[in-house]
C-alpha cells in the first residue's frame, strides 16, 4: 500500500492529501491520548510544530519524529501548555456543555425551519418559541388543534398584547407529518437541557477550588458565570505559566497579526487559538460593548468608527484577557475606568473633535468656561 504524501497546500499543519478534517480531528486526539500515556512513565513535552517548520531536517514520519527529539534536546522548541489532570477534567466538562449548548441551538432552528414549512411564523412574534408561551402553542399544534384564535389565546403575560399578531402568525398547514417531527425535536430539546443542567452541576462541584478566580472575573463587564468558568476551564486559572498579559492574549489568539515587508503592512489578522475561549472572550466582548459608561463600550465605540466593528470587537477582547491577567496575578477586582476616560484622558482633543463636528452641520461654535460652583 503506497504512503500518502504531506499536502504542500497545508504547509506545517501534518494534514495529508486525501485527509479529511474528521480524520485531522481523529489524528489529533490520538496523538494526545499518546501523549497522556507516555508521560505518566517518561518525561514528554508537547510542542508546536508551527515552531519547527521553516527549521531544516527530512521530512518522513520517522526522520521527523528524530529530528524533533534532536530540537528538543537541544532546546530548540518550547513545550506547549498542557494543564493538570483537574483543568483537563473541567476542559471536558465545559467543551462538553458548550457543545450540547450548540446544537440545542441547532434543534430550536430546525423547529423554526419546520414551522416555516407549514407557513407558521411564530418566531416572528415570539422571541422566544420555547419559552412558556411558545411551547404550550407548540404542544398544542401537536395534539392537533388548528384554531389559530385557542392557539393565540395560549400566549402568557406580556405577549397576551400580541394575541391579534400571534392569531395571524400561527395561521397555516400543520399536518401529522410535521407534528411528528415537531415531536422529536422538542425531545431532543428536553434531553439536551437535561444534560446541560447535568453538566453545570458537575462544573459547580469542580469549580470549588477556582471560586475566588471566578468571583473576581464576575466583576468584569460583560462576563457571566458561565462565560468565566470557560475561561477558568481553558487557562487553568494560573497566570504563572505566562510571562505577561501580552504572552496570554498572543496564546489566546486576540492580538493582531503583525507581517511587515519592505516597509509594507501585509496581514493584521489574528492567528488561529483555542476556539473555546476565543468563542467565551467573543461572548464577553459582545456583552461589554452592550453595558452602559463603561471603558469597555468606549473603547469599542472610539475604535468602531476608525477600524471597523469587527476589528474594534478584538481589540475590546484584547483589553478583557490583559485585565484579566492583571486581576488574576495580583488577586485584585476589575476597576472600572468609566465610559468618559478617554475624554477625561485629553480634553483639548475632545473639545476639538466635537467643534469641527458642528462646524461641519453648519454651526459657529463659542466656547464659554463654566464656572465651578463655590
Amino acid at each position: 500500500m503506497e504512503r500518502p504524501l504531506r499536502c504542500k497546500s497545508h504547509g506545517g499543519c501534518g494534514k495529508r492529501s486525501g485527509e479529511t478534517g474528521w480524520s485531522k480531528d481523529r489524528n489529533r486526539a490520538s496523538g494526545r491520548l499518546h501523549y497522556y500515556v507516555l508521560a505518566c512513565e517518561l518525561n514528554v513535552i508537547l510542542v508546536n510544530a508551527r515552531q519547527v517548520k521553516n527549521l531544516p531536517g527530512r521530512k518522513t514520519d520517522v526522520s521527523d519524529a528524530a529530528w524533533l527529539a534532536q530540537l528538543g534536546a537541544h532546546g530548540l522548541v518550547r513545550p506547549s501548555f498542557v494543564p493538570p489532570e483537574p483543568v483537563r477534567e473541567l476542559r471536558d466538562l465545559t467543551r462538553a456543555r458548550t457543545t450540547a449548548t450548540r446544537e440545542r441551538s441547532r434543534v430550536v432552528q430546525r423547529l423554526e425551519k419546520l414551522l416555516e414549512d407549514t407557513g407558521i411564523k411564530l418566531s416572528a412574534v415570539a422571541s422566544d418559541i420555547m419559552g412558556v408561551s411558545g411551547r404550550a402553542m407548540l404542544e398544542a399544534l401537536i395534539r392537533g388543534e388548528g384554531d389559530p384564535q385557542v392557539l393565540a389565546d395560549l400566549a402568557k403575560r406580556k405577549l397576551r398584547n400580541k394575541i391579534p399578531e400571534l392569531t395571524e402568525a400561527l395561521t397555516g398547514r400543520f399536518r401529522e407529518h410535521h407534528a411528528f417531527l415537531a415531536r422529536l425535536h422538542l425531545d431532543h430539546y428536553d434531553q439536551l437541557t437535561t444534560m446541560i443542567d447535568q453538566l453545570t452541576g458537575r462544573i459547580e462541584e469542580a469549580m470549588a477550588p477556582f471560586r475566588g478566580a471566578l468571583d473576581l472575573l464576575d466583576t468584569i463587564p460583560g462576563i457571566n458565570r458561565a462565560v468565566a468558568e470557560v475561561i477558568i476551564a481553558e487557562t487553568g486559572g494560573d497566570m504563572n505559566r505566562f510571562a505577561t498579559a501580552k504572552h496570554l492574549a498572543s496564546w489566546a489568539g486576540v492580538c493582531p497579526g503583525h507581517h511587515e515587508s519592505a516597509g509594507r503592512t501585509k496581514s493584521t489578522k489574528v492567528r488561529p487559538s483555542n476556539p473555546y475561549l476565543k468563542g467565551a472572550l467573543g461572548l464577553a466582548a459582545f456583552g461589554a460593548v452592550r453595558t452602559k459608561d463603561t471603558y469597555l463600550q468606549a473603547r469599542y465605540k472610539r475604535l468602531t468608527a476608525r477600524r471597523g466593528p469587527l476589528r474594534a470587537l478584538v481589540a475590546v477582547e484584547h483589553s478583557i484577557i490583559t485585565a484579566l491577567w492583571h486581576m488574576l496575578t495580583d488577586n485584585v477586582p476589575y476597576q472600572e475606568l468609566g465610559g468618559t476616560y478617554f475624554t477625561q484622558r485629553d480634553p483639548e482633543r475632545a473639545t476639538r473633535r466635537a467643534v469641527n463636528q458642528l462646524n461641519q452641520l453648519g454651526y459657529t461654535v463659542t466656547l464659554n468656561p463654566r464656572e465651578n460652583p463655590a
